[in-house]
């Protein structure tokens, strides 16, 4: 749109301390980025004359990211959902041939079509809240055409609606019964990422670092692939058991370590050293009925920051609510409402190594979220409400 002040509204910058309030504020946009962000009665005199839009008095904060999700997949595991409520484990499952293993069986026989069909209600309910960046994993090919079919599905979706998808390898999220662990690393995960780059499909890689997945030192030969590619990595890390995952990405200067419930003290003291982002994900958290909760505290004594996202996925934590996952936070992991929407802002775009948005200031995208909200607290406190009244996207409402 052309350049113009938005006023009569209540900035939640995410800027310095806390959310960044500022009550009486102006918000100049144009040419897709913020111009400025400040009080009204400080606006510059360059921005004087542009045309004001009344925003009502709402509340503005930068649109809400995304930052781990498995979006795109075929089929569903509701019926792993009855047997978890019957008592079988996530491991169990797993070992069974359920879990992950069925969720590739099921994206292996989906045409690269079916993928994106299936994965837009999902990104549409992400995108009804707000949301104006996702990233999407694959992971559930395990060979290389599955994969990249995966990945191209997820780029393709950018180009359907107004989002932007930042695209994650991860196809060392499992192995096949009766396949050797370092066998397929080897000869199919690196190749496979190798080949996906080639394409331009890939933004960073990831790995499952678990007893039912893959040892550090598997994980470690497929960052050297991907620091050998210029790629960034992210680690799951330290979900069900300590395993040494949130070592290794700080190791690796990684961006993020995902789901980190058995992380210790010295975890969170490697990460803040390698400003890796702690992203938290109440929902599988929830779904899972698991009882240990990431160290909170250690991650605020030692200055680590804590990202949220949904994991959205078919099997531990079938979320598409960011709104749903800030509630989660606070009610599952105690982070106070502030933390909560830094979670989805700030600290998501530093877990996908983005700069230029989670915050209301000059040069960040125009990237908004207006809410119908008296306090941005609100945003963590309602359950099942969703108080948003416009989503912009690059300095445009949609």
């Amino acid at each position: 749109m052309a350049k113009a002040v938005l006023c009569n509204t209540r900035l939640a910058t995410m800027v310095g301390a806390g959310y960044g309030l500022i009550p009486d504020g102006a918000l100049v946009v144009g040419d897709e980025r913020i111009l400025h962000a400040g009080p009204l009665a400080d606006l510059p005199a360059e921005y004087a004359s542009l045309p004001r839009q009344d925003m009502g008095g709402r509340l503005i904060t930068p649109a809400p990211v995304d930052c781990h999700t498995h979006l795109v997949h075929g089929g569903d595991r509701a019926r792993e959902f009855e047997l978890r409520l019957q008592g079988a484990s996530y491991a169990e499952i797993a070992r069974a041939g359920g879990g992950i293993l069925s969720t590739v069986a099921a994206t292996r026989a989906a045409s690269e079509d079916n993928l994106v069909a299936s994965a837009l209600p999902r990104l549409d309910a992400l995108l009804a809240e707000g949301v104006a960046t996702i990233e999407v994993k694959s992971g559930y090919g395990l060979d290389l055409e599955t994969e990249l079919r995966m990945l191209r599905a997820a780029r393709r979706l950018a180009g359907l609606r107004r989002v932007r998808i930042l695209t994650t390898y991860l196809g060392a999220h499992a192995c096949l019964p009766d396949t050797d662990p370092d066998t397929y690393i080897d000869d199919i995960c690196i190749p496979s990422l190798r080949a996906a780059h080639a394409e331009g499909l890939v933004d960073a890689v990831d790995g499952f670092c678990e007893g039912i997945a893959f040892t550090p030192a598997q994980i470690a030969r497929v960052f050297d692939a991907a620091r050998a590619l210029g790629l960034p990595v992210k680690l799951h890390a330290e979900q069900l058991t300590h395993s040494g995952g949130t070592a290794l990405a700080a190791r690796y200067g990684a961006l993020s370590a995902d789901h980190v419930e058995y992380a210790t003290e010295d975890d969170a003291r490697a990460m803040a050293a390698a400003s890796t982002v702690a992203v938290l994900l109440p929902g599988a958290f929830y779904t899972l009925h698991e009882t240990q909760a990431p160290p909170v505290a250690a991650f605020r004594a030692h200055g680590v920051p804590m990202a949220l996202a949904t994991d959205c996925n078919p099997g531990s934590s079938p979320l598409t609510s960011i709104l749903m996952t800030m509630n989660m936070g606070c009610t599952l992991f105690r982070l106070t409402p502030e933390e909560a929407l830094a979670g989805v802002t700030l600290h998501a775009a530093a877990a996908l190594g983005l700069t230029d948005c989670g915050r209301l200031a000059p040069g960040m995208r125009a990237d908004l979220a207006v809410w119908n909200v008296d306090t941005p607290a609100e945003l963590a406190w309602r359950i099942g409400f969703n108080p948003l009244s416009q989503r912009w996207f690059g300095g445009q409402p949609c």
